[in-house]
C-alpha cells in the first residue's frame, strides 16, 4: 500500500481510481464495509483504491479544544486500512483553509483535479465542504457534472437485547460510529468497543518510569505514556495483552489498571498494565495494550495489604477471561 503526506505530488501518470472519504477514527466495522466495497468496486472496475483521510482532526481545526478522543493512531490507522486491501493511504492535512473550502470547490479541486476520481464511494451520512453544507446528494449532482459516479452505502449497526442509555438511538439499535465506540471506551464497555470495532480497543504508548509501588507490593508495572487525545478508558481493572510493537507476534496476558491510585492518594490518571508470567523491564518501549474485559470498578483500599489480596484476584480472573486456566 502507497502512503501519501498531502496531494501535491502524486505518482506519474496517475489515472482514474475508486475514492472513499472519512476521518475513518477506530476503522471500525461501519467504516471496514465502507472501505471493503470501495475496493471491490476498485477492482471490478481495475482501478486503484485510494482511502483519502484528514489530519489533525477536522474539529480541532473548526473548533479549537473540541478534539474528540481519539480512538487510532494515525500510523495505527494505515495499518488497519493496509489488512482491507487498499491500494493508497491518503492523508490530506486539514487547515484552516481547507475548512472553508465550499462543497463545489472541494470537489473540483480534491476529487477531480488532483485524484481524477471515477468512483466515490462514502457513508449515506457522508458530509462535506465549508460548514458540512455538502452532502451525498450534492455529490451526485457534482458527479454527473465532472463525470464521476457518487455511491452512497448503507450505514452498519445491529440490534442489541437492551440499549445503551447514553447512545442517544433508539433502544436496542446501535450504528457503528466512532461516537458510538467512544462512548462505549468512556463508560468502561470495552466488551462492547470490541464487538463495534470487530476487534480489541487498543492503547498504544511509550513505557516510562512510575512510582515503583507496583514493584514494592510484588506487582511491577509497565506504567503507558500516550499521545495527546488518546481514548483511554474509564477508570478500573481490565484484563487484555500487552504487545511489544517491535515483536508484534508477541502478545503477552495482562491485568490493566487506569486509574489515579487513591489506595495512595493518587491524583495523576495513569494506564498501568501487570504483565503475567515475565520478568522483563520494557521502559522505553513503543507497546500496545488490547483490552479485552473489564474486571472491576476502581476501589480505594485500606491499605496495601487488602490491594494486593485484591490484586491476586484480578490475576486469577484474567487468566480466566484470556482462557489461560
Amino acid at each position: 500500500m502507497q502512503r501519501w503526506r498531502g496531494l501535491t505530488d502524486l505518482p506519474g501518470g496517475w489515472g482514474r481510481c475508486v475514492v472513499t472519504i472519512g476521518v475513518f477514527d477506530g476503522v471500525h466495522r461501519g467504516h471496514q464495509a465502507l472501505i471493503r466495497r470501495t475496493v471491490g468496486v476498485a477492482g471490478e472496475r481495475g482501478l486503484p483504491s485510494v482511502v483519502l483521510t484528514f489530519d489533525p482532526h477536522p474539529s480541532e481545526v473548526v473548533r479549537p479544544g473540541s478534539h474528540p478522543a481519539q480512538l487510532t493512531t494515525l500510523r495505527r490507522k494505515a495499518e488497519l486500512v493496509e489488512q482491507l486491501g487498499v491500494d493508497v493511504f491518503a492523508v490530506l492535512p486539514f487547515t484552516p483553509e481547507l475548512s472553508r473550502l465550499p462543497a463545489h470547490d472541494f470537489v473540483h479541486e480534491i476529487l477531480v483535479d488532483k485524484l481524477h476520481a471515477a468512483v466515490v464511494v462514502v457513508g449515506q451520512n457522508f458530509t462535506f465542504g465549508h460548514k458540512a453544507a455538502g452532502d451525498i446528494e450534492l455529490l451526485k449532482t457534482l458527479g454527473k457534472r465532472f463525470g464521476f459516479v457518487a455511491m452512497g452505502a448503507e450505514l452498519q449497526g445491529r440490534t442489541l437485547p437492551a440499549a445503551r442509555e447514553d447512545t442517544g438511538q433508539a433502544e436496542g439499535e446501535i450504528t457503528f460510529s466512532s461516537t458510538y465506540v467512544r462512548s462505549c471506551i468512556d463508560a468502561g464497555d470495552v466488551a462492547a468497543a470490541a464487538d463495534a470495532l470487530g476487534r480489541p480497543h487498543r492503547l498504544e504508548g511509550i513505557v516510562v518510569r512510575g512510582h515503583r509501588r507496583g514493584h514494592e507490593l510484588g506487582y511491577p508495572t509497565a506504567n503507558l505514556s500516550m499521545p495527546r487525545f488518546t481514548a483511554v478508558p474509564a477508570d478500573g481493572v481490565y484484563s487484555g495483552w500487552f504487545i511489544r510493537l517491535d515483536e508484534p507476534e508477541r502478545k503477552l496476558p495482562a491485568a490493566v489498571s487506569v486509574g489515579s491510585n487513591p489506595t495512595f492518594s493518587g491524583r495523576e490518571r495513569t494506564v498501568e498494565a501487570f504483565v503475567l508470567d515475565v520478568d522483563e523491564d520494557f521502559y522505553g518501549q513503543h507497546v500496545a495494550l488490547d483490552f479485552v474485559s473489564r474486571l472491576r470498578g476502581q476501589i480505594r483500599f485500606d491499605g496495601p495489604d487488602a490491594l494486593v489480596t485484591q490484586m491476586d484476584e484480578d490475576v486469577l480472573r484474567t487468566r480466566a477471561v484470556l482462557g489461560l486456566g
